[in-house]
């Protein structure tokens, strides 16, 4: 089977194709600027890059350029070969806890969730709409970036606010990245060969959450009602204490929209820096003694151990692995050892020689693999995340 998986921003289309059961990625591709000027597309295939400048007036002009290529790069003969399109939707709100078959109630629902993710469900439902008008005769499924974590219990999810405001409102932690913790699993299930997998899982990336997961299900998350909660992030603060924000709004005179984009935007990493959110810039800045830099990076690190600390204590140290994926989780080797330094109190300790030879972007390093020693109390593995692919395999489950 071949399947296409998507994500759809307000002004952007990511796509891979991808075969099954094979797990061979066909092509990959990225629109930009999508109904705005300058708008360009850059297709991917057996590791040669090509950009080409289009003018692209909408998703449906998108969508024709992204089937011509499947058809000039010899992916598809005939638009009856793509057996099935799967779309990550990133708000599921509590409706859905697995993926599933996208109709028309699928399409209404998820329009009503948009007050939840306003940014980021009707850009979605844009792609959605866009590729079952090109592609009328293909099943859709709906992969929801808050599903993996609806297994949480009422005391992980509920907040200590008024109740009803959970009843009325929908207020309650959801979590996300729930698509990369859900492959983690997935995956950590395959190399231990044990379904009731217990894990915790740190997606580290610009954006970053950490997953507590027992038996294989996830049971806490540090994202919650918001993806701006939990660990410090590349522009998000994370946690922070709520009297901030009306504190600062009095002191500045600034709109809670301004305050709500400062936080989202311009803080974390970039905010403590000053410089970057991008942590190989602030790598550089350490190496020549960048005091700020060097605070963020701790500030970093000490949100991240104080969560795997926690779900250490949750799963009662019963712990079958610890992993690092997403971009700086797979590829930040010096800073996945300093963040391992401070779990000594755990017994959990690194083989440095294998840890500095895991990371993707090595010529002749590993990019997956166990990097903790025979000493450690845990085993520490890093995994390259691949939501495409789960995308892909719980379309292809489902349309089986």
């Amino acid at each position: 089977m071949k399947i296409l998986t998507v994500n759809a921003g307000s002004s952007s289309l990511k796509f891979n194709c991808i075969e099954l059961p094979e797990r061979k990625e066909l092509i990959n591709g990225y629109f930009e600027k999508i109904g705005l000027n300058g708008s360009f597309y850059t297709i991917k295939i057996n590791g040669s890059k090509t950009k080409r400048e289009v003018d692209l007036k909408d998703h449906s002009v998108a969508i024709q350029y992204l089937i011509e290529e499947l058809f000039s790069n010899n992916i598809i003969k005939s638009l009856d070969e793509i057996d099935g399109v799967g779309h990550r939707i990133v708000h599921g709100g509590d409706k859905y806890s697995q993926s599933v078959l996208i109709d028309d109630e699928v399409i209404k629902t998820v329009e009503e969730l948009s007050s939840l993710a306003p940014l980021h469900n009707p850009a979605n439902i844009l792609g959605i709409k866009a590729f079952k008008e090109a592609l009328p005769n293909t099943p859709m499924v709906g992969v929801f970036d808050t599903a993996f974590h609806q297994t949480l219990e009422k005391t992980e999810f509920l907040y200590p606010v008024p109740y009803e405001w959970y009843e009325k409102y929908g207020i309650r932690k959801y979590g996300f990245h729930g698509t990369s913790h859900k492959y983690i699993t997935k995956r950590m299930q395959e190399i231990l060969g044990k379904e009731k997998v217990n894990l915790i899982s740190c997606h580290i990336g610009s954006g970053g959450s950490i997953c507590c997961i027992k038996h294989g299900k996830s049971i806490d998350t540090t994202m919650g009602f918001s993806p701006n909660s939990g660990i410090m992030m590349g522009t998000r603060s994370g946690d922070i204490d709520y009297s901030i924000i009306p504190y600062l709004m009095k002191k500045t005179g600034k709109s809670l929209e301004e305050v709500d984009n400062i936080l989202n935007k311009q803080s974390g990493l970039l905010g403590i820096s000053g410089i970057a959110s991008d942590h190989r810039d602030l790598e550089e800045e350490i190496k020549i003694g960048n005091e700020q830099c060097i605070l963020a990076d701790k500030m970093y690190m000490k949100t991240i151990v104080k969560y795997i600390a926690e779900y250490y204590v949750k799963l009662n140290g019963n712990v079958d692995a610890l992993v690092f994926t997403a971009g700086l989780g797979e590829n930040a080797r010096e800073f996945r050892s300093l963040i391992v330094d401070k779990l000594h109190a755990l017994e959990i300790h690194l083989d440095e020689k294998i840890n500095m030879n895991t990371a993707g972007f090595l010529k002749n390093g590993i990019a997956e693999g166990i990097i903790s020693n025979k000493y450690s109390n845990i085993p520490v593995y890093v995994i390259p995340t691949n939501e495409e692919l789960m995308i892909a395999l719980d379309t292809y489950e489902i349309i089986s």
